[in-house]
């Protein structure tokens, strides 16, 4: 698998280079040695936004279960125009509005990456708004809809945790669209009240109170159906204490920190099931790299995702953009947590 690269032809561009592991803080915005020719198979996309995200953190600093080969440029999630193809590519062509999961090269005004997880966009999708398409929304529509992982079914209640984050708002919107009764959970009364407004049917400050209490007097004792669980930790303990039988519960990550074991007996007892999602390994951030066998499933994912938002159906938030040189600044929203679903970087690249 060759790697995304920051670049462009024949000029040097902006772009955050890791040259060795580092905090996030060290890192500085440079420009980028021209790029070797366009290979073959390869596209190069033009980018307009690029999506910041608390992983981003740990790839730079070598913590990642995946390190990508130094030098590097971090970020996995953009949205653009692409500006050459490479003479293999038949899928896409000069002047198209994509959005990318990318190996790494994100934070650039250029890159260039496979096409396999590269997908068309409507021009009625803005660039900030677009990143969430492949990563927040890709990753929730995934664990929801798909039959071997969460599959909710109208009627099902459906417990979201950090409800208020890039994944967790997708998950609400989505549960909704599905026809669950979804109970969000969220560490704030100013994020309560967003999730209420994106649809969710319950909200419950988890600062201020039992989530698992909360949970079983909503259901009168009967637990949650299915559980979109980002956080990990206590969180996924205290969840399978309030799952449903034959409940599913799925871990997508640990922001609490802690990876949590689960205790087989009461998987049980309930009859439940865990069902991890790794969306990366989708697109091709595995030692496998598969990402060729899912582009027929990933592209009727996007379109959908960009169905229901042309009918108003999901939201696609960003609540913070930055100007690239500002990718610091980008960063601390999310780690303070102040962001309600995505953050974005944006590049001066006009659109086609």
């Amino acid at each position: 698998m060759l790697p995304s690269r920051a670049c462009i032809g024949g000029k040097k561009v902006r772009a955050v280079i890791v040259r060795e592991w580092c905090e996030f803080g060290e890192l500085e915005l440079e420009s980028s040695a021209p790029p070797p020719p366009l290979a073959a198979d390869k596209v190069r996309i033009s980018i307009c936004a690029a999506g910041v995200s608390f992983a981003t953190t740990l790839v730079v600093s070598g913590r990642y279960q995946r390190k990508p080969p130094l030098p590097f440029t971090p970020g996995t999630e953009v949205s653009g125009i692409i500006n050459e193809v490479g003479s293999e590519v038949s899928r896409f062509q000069p002047g198209d509005r994509v959005v990318a999961a990318l190996d790494w090269g994100g934070m650039a005004e250029e890159v260039v990456t496979p096409p396999a997880t590269v997908y068309k966009v409507p021009t009625s999708i803005p660039h900030e708004q677009a990143i969430g398409l492949t990563n927040s929304y890709g990753t929730s529509y995934a664990a929801l809809r798909w039959q071997h992982l969460l599959n909710v079914q109208a009627g099902n209640t459906l417990l979201v945790h950090g409800a208020a984050g890039g994944v967790g708002l997708a998950a609400v919107e989505i549960g909704k669209i599905l026809g669950a009764t979804v109970i969000a959970t969220v560490g704030s009364e100013e994020k309560r009240d967003i999730v209420l407004a994106r649809g969710a049917d319950y909200a419950v400050n988890y600062r201020e109170d039992s989530f698992r209490d909360a949970v079983l007097d909503l259901t009168q004792g009967r637990g949650a159906d299915a559980i979109y669980d980002p956080v990990g930790g206590d969180v996924f303990k205290q969840s399978l204490r309030c799952i449903a039988p034959e409940g599913r519960l799925c871990p997508i990550g640990f922001a609490g920190g802690d990876i949590p074991q689960a205790p087989a007996n009461i998987l049980l007892v309930k009859n439940a099931t865990v069902c991890g999602l790794n969306m990366g390994y989708y697109y091709g951030w595995s030692p496998d790299d598969v990402r060729s066998r899912y582009v027929d499933r990933l592209t009727a994912m996007i379109d959908e995702l960009c169905d229901w938002y042309s009918q108003g159906q999901i939201s696609l938030t960003t609540s913070h953009s930055f100007d690239l040189a500002d990718f610091q600044a980008a960063m601390r929203v999310v780690l303070e947590r102040r962001s309600i679903g995505r953050v974005a970087l944006t590049m001066n690249t006009p659109e086609a």
